[in-house]
């Protein structure tokens, strides 16, 4: 029993079947082996036998046991990770204490591996663990395009915290995004449901539907504007639903810059630097600490993004990054 463990579901496994949770944190597990592991009550979810079909929720903890060689498969070695991307993920680092680090992800770089993407942060955790200490743990997501602050936990309580403070929507979070137009008021709060809907062959995108979908609501403020080519608002969601501010500001008519998946050609304007990136940065982030008190974390937009503010005279200059 002293190999069991209990492992806390994190923000980003919101709503994802058991099965699928453990093929993608314990991929040499096979089906039928855990199937036998949950039909015999050795896999639990907050102490409750569970199905493979049981959504998972931010904050339960999943009941592992002693894998060993139900794993039905050899245990695959640690890639290795060079000098280069030890230094280039430890450079990321803005914030640090005994439970949280925080990274300011550049945009460009995916979050976690999946098809066709071999260098990833997930893989790169390593580099941040202390020498013989637990790896960090990611506790919520970023889009590859977007940039910004990231937290990560340092153990399993630190991240069962963390991941409750998302769930209880007590994560304060403040986006910066350059649109495409200007919205008709200088304030707001955009309303609208976001469901998931199939695509030409099978494709599944988001998209804003009020009569079918899951509550998604996000406040906006005009920081400045370009005339009526383009604005910089300053983006607070309430809820977290995937790819909800780009549907929002779809919604309101003016798509982020360089978003083609939402904003298709509308979202583009030619002559603008790098005007075919994605203008989104999660600038800051505010949450309740693992160790009590609160965690204010602040991130510095990427040079890409500094090329296009100065592009339209927006007043946010590497000095400046003002708020």
């Amino acid at each position: 029993m002293s190999d069991v463990r209990l492992v806390p579901v994190a923000a980003d496994d919101a709503d994802i079947r058991l099965d699928r949770w453990f093929k993608r944190h314990f991929p040499a597990v096979k089906h039928g082996r855990l199937e036998k592991l949950l039909r015999t009550g050795q896999i639990r979810v907050d102490g409750r036998r569970a199905k493979g079909s049981t959504r998972l929720e931010p904050g339960q903890s999943v009941r592992i046991p002693p894998l060993g060689e139900a794993t039905d498969a050899a245990p695959q070695p640690k890639a290795t990770i060079s000098a280069a991307d030890r230094d280039w993920i430890r450079s990321l680092v803005i914030h640090e204490d005994d439970d949280v680090i925080a990274l300011n992800k550049p945009p460009g770089i995916a979050v976690q591996g999946g098809r066709k993407v071999s260098r990833h942060i997930d893989g790169l955790l390593d580099a941040l663990a202390p020498k013989g200490g637990e790896r960090p743990r990611l506790v919520h997501r970023l889009d590859r395009d977007t940039g910004g602050v990231l937290l990560l936990a340092r153990r399993a309580s630190s991240a069962a915290a963390l991941a409750e403070a998302f769930r209880a929507r007590d994560a304060k979070k403040t986006y910066w995004a350059i649109v495409v137009g200007a919205p008709a008021a200088d304030e707001g709060t955009i309303d609208f449901a976001i469901v998931k809907k199939a695509g030409p062959g099978g494709y599944e995108k988001m998209a804003a539907d009020a009569a079918g979908g899951k509550d998604a609501v996000t406040d906006y403020r005009v920081l400045e504007k370009a005339g009526r080519r383009a604005a910089w608002l300053e983006l607070r969601p309430r809820t977290g639903r995937t790819h909800q501010l780009r549907i929002h500001c779809t919604s309101l008519g003016t798509p982020i810059l360089g978003d083609r998946k939402y904003g298709a050609s509308a979202a583009v304007l030619d002559g603008v630097p790098g005007g075919d990136r994605l203008v989104l940065h999660a600038r800051e982030i505010d949450i309740a600490h693992p160790a009590g008190g609160r965690l204010r974390v602040v991130a510095e937009i990427s040079p890409q993004m500094v090329e296009t503010f100065e592009f339209f005279g927006f007043q946010s200059t590497p000095a400046g990054n003002r708020r």
